[in-house]
């Protein structure tokens, strides 16, 4: 930052005044239904086409609610014992999916050479908290037991997601603490993740408008996500003791309103001796892993996410 003015890069300037220029209607404005089909048909438009893998596939789980659908990729047809990703999409709890994250696993799939579980969990406001966390809890815990459905046995669990995902991911990682799934929970990768209420951060107050993710949608996820806000499955950062967390990798958008929020998850989490690398992507915003093709230099700081999550496994 130079002075009051933020370092902000070349294509994310760009993609940030193509979007203004639209002059569209905000995502609270719209109907949900269209606000959802959206968020699907901008995926083509700002990210980059799907990796080939030797399994990609449909799969669904139990859950507290129904059957939870999954997609499992791999780019391998076969494999021996080892760990899985489980990945929770972002979306403020409220939109997103399995096919807005699609090309996103294939890639995580491809590079980390790990099988990747992306979870279709219940979204809000139909399904208000805690129908996600209890979702996602309980894909990983199936995930854990190596069902026959996946063709390879799991000996360890790594949550990771962006956003609401990266919420979910923390969330998920501390349930496994508190009550062991089948195999432990080996590392986690919160992405841009919201820990704590964001209203006093100073990143809050200086991007929480014309950074893509603003104070009005903050505001408007919340509300439809109606958490209880003095509930760790909401906002983790309330839990105190979070010294038994596995290795994590935690990744910051430098214009996000929530920045300062996966900061203080971090150096929380160093500052009761566990083993954390954080990483910042400087001058780039929230969001930015699904927009890989309106904003490629995102890609630099992914490739850092997946060196720093090779070199934390056993």
């Amino acid at each position: 930052m130079v002075g009051d003015t933020p370092f902000v890069r070349k294509d994310v300037r760009a993609f940030l005044d193509y979007l203004a220029s639209l002059n569209q209607p905000m995502l609270y404005e719209l109907p949900l239904d269209v606000a959802r089909k959206g968020a699907r048909e901008m995926r083509d438009l700002i990210d980059v086409q799907p990796r080939e893998l030797a399994v990609i596939k449909d799969l669904r789980c139990p859950g507290p609610g129904g059957e939870i659908p999954l997609r499992l990729y791999d780019a391998e047809a076969s494999r021996n014992s080892g760990p899985a990703i489980v990945f929770y999409h972002g979306g403020g709890f409220v939109i997103g999916d399995i096919e807005v994250y699609h090309s996103l696993c294939t890639e995580i799939a491809a590079e980390t050479g790990l099988p990747v579980i992306s979870v279709d969990y219940r979204l809000a406001p139909e399904h208000p908290f805690p129908a996600a966390p209890d979702d996602c809890e309980a894909a990983a815990r199936w995930v854990g037991e190596s069902p026959q459905e996946l063709g390879f046995k799991v000996t360890g669990l790594v949550p990771m997601g962006d956003s609401a995902g990266g919420n979910l991911t923390i969330v998920t990682t501390a349930a496994l603490i508190a009550e062991p799934a089948a195999v432990p929970v080996v590392a986690q990768v919160p992405i841009y993740p919201i820990t704590n209420p964001i209203s006093h951060h100073e990143s809050f107050k200086s991007f929480a408008e014309g950074f893509f993710l603003t104070s009005k949608l903050m505001a408007w996820f919340t509300e439809q996500y109606a958490g209880d806000e003095t509930d760790p499955r909401m906002y983790p950062l309330l839990k105190a003791d979070h010294s038994r967390t596995p290795p994590t990798v935690v990744l910051t958008a430098g214009l996000d309103p929530l920045r300062d929020s996966g900061r203080e998850y971090a150096a929380h989490l160093i500052g009761q001796g566990v083993d954390v690398t954080c990483l910042e992507a400087r001058g780039i915003n929230h969001g930015f892993i699904t927009m890989r093709k309106a904003i490629p230099s995102g890609m630099q700081d992914l490739r850092r996410v997946y060196r720093a999550l090779a070199a934390m496994l056993p």
